[in-house]
């Protein structure tokens, strides 16, 4: 089948690219600047606008919908909200199958601004006459990784040390989608989780020893419902598969690949 990636540029559009060409999916890579190769047929649109969407859908029997635009003020609900609505209408007139969308466990607990974003977004994906898939993923470990790098800048490391989370790897999730898009869409919301459920104060630990920094840990609880949330294991999911990769393996340069 013909797939076509939005976000192909971002985190996760960048391991899952290749690795669906690599299944031998023919595989078009969508973002507002096209990059590289892999056999990837790279194809520049933009969602904010709808900009080359049309002919960056036809002849697609499939989308992974991973354009997400996080943190950026009147950005963030141009691309995310409006951009998935004008992904699902071109999307059904295109003939499109299936529409896989993959969000983040927890956007339905956690009080946070760009969670309803994304809880907005899944309501249009849900609403829209193209059969679909919601797949919601937990953190990912280069995203964990980079917010200790900032937080480390400080003389000491602030950390909730009651705060549970569940880390993933974006090479698992993408041989994940590799299988998922293969089934039929299910009309649901469906979850994929790290391999282990770590405590933030263990995370940050061995972060430290793997990297080589000396720092004390601050314990700074989170207050308010979103710190109760995150406490209460918000970001963790007993639902659906899980990864193989662990923190410890990430940590160690062992993420290589999907497997």
């Amino acid at each position: 089948m013909t797939v076509l990636v939005t976000g192909a540029t971002g985190r996760l559009g960048r391991v899952l690219t290749p690795t669906l060409a690599g299944y031998g999916h023919p595989t078009r890579a969508m973002s507002r600047t096209p990059k590289g190769g892999d056999g990837v047929d790279r194809i520049r649109a933009d969602l904010a606008t709808g900009e080359g969407l049309a002919a960056a859908l036809d002849g697609v029997e499939t989308v992974v919908h991973l354009a997400s635009a996080p943190y950026q003020r009147g950005y963030t609900r141009q691309v995310d909200v409006d951009g998935t609505r004008r992904l699902v209408d071109t999307a059904g007139p295109a003939g499109v199958r299936h529409l896989v969308y993959v969000s983040i466990v927890g956007i339905d607990r956690v009080p946070w601004s760009y969670y309803r974003v994304k809880l907005d977004a899944e309501a249009i994906v849900a609403a829209g006459p193209v059969p679909w898939t919601i797949l919601r993923v937990t953190q990912f470990h280069d995203l964990i990784d980079e917010a200790l790098t900032r937080l480390a800048r400080f003389p000491v490391l602030p950390v909730d040390p009651k705060i549970v989370g569940q880390p993933v790897d974006v090479h698992d999730v993408a041989a994940h989608l590799v299988r998922r898009i293969s089934a039929p869409a299910t009309r649901t919301i469906e979850e994929y989780g790290g391999p282990e459920v770590l405590g933030l104060a263990d995370v940050a630990r061995a972060w430290l020893a793997a990297r080589g920094v000396r720092r004390p840990l601050l314990r700074l609880p989170v207050p308010g419902r979103f710190g109760r949330e995150l406490r209460a294991g918000a970001l963790t999911t007993d639902r659906g598969d899980r990864g193989r990769i662990t923190w410890s393996d990430y940590l160690a340069g062992r993420s290589a690949g999907p497997g």
